[in-house]
């Protein structure tokens, strides 16, 4: 029976990262923490905080888009990103870039998005940096996806 388990261990760990793993612990902690009625905007400017650089600069410019877009939406964490929610449903998330050693961070967008466009429309952004015109796009892009 020992067996048995140790080989469900090993393949249910198979094929997921480090990063992968780290980032599904830290989403059963927020579960939790929701169901302790946890502050989710503190938990997700805590999580902007520990950023460093680029990723920092981007996630606290972009967290002040959201909100001044979409007031509505509720700041929390998200498999350990910050992310904002209409009805308890991940709208927006911000995924930055050195957390998964990716070159460059990514906004995205999750299906409670309201950014349908025919039978295809992106669901993500890959960010190096944010121009004003970028700031402008995505504060768009939030209006649209809280409608």
């Amino acid at each position: 029976m020992a067996e048995k388990k140790t080989a469900k261990r090993t393949t249910a760990t198979k094929g997921f990262s480090v990063d992968e793993l780290a980032a599904m612990r830290e989403r059963a902690r927020e579960l939790k923490a929701e169901a302790a009625k946890a502050d989710g905007e503190s938990a997700a400017l805590a999580k902007i905080a520990e950023m460093t650089g680029t990723d920092r600069a981007i996630a606290e410019r972009l967290h002040a888009i959201v909100k001044e877009a979409a007031p509505g939406l509720a700041a929390k964490t998200w498999y350990g990103m910050p992310a904002y929610t209409k009805d308890g449903k991940v709208v927006c998330f911000f995924k930055s870039a050195e957390k998964f050693k990716s070159r460059y961070a990514t906004f995205g967008f999750e299906e409670a998005a309201n950014l349908d466009q025919g039978a295809m429309w992106p669901t993500s952004y890959a960010l190096t940096e944010l121009t004003a015109a970028d700031e402008k796009k995505i504060a768009a892009l939030v209006k649209k996806a809280v409608r």
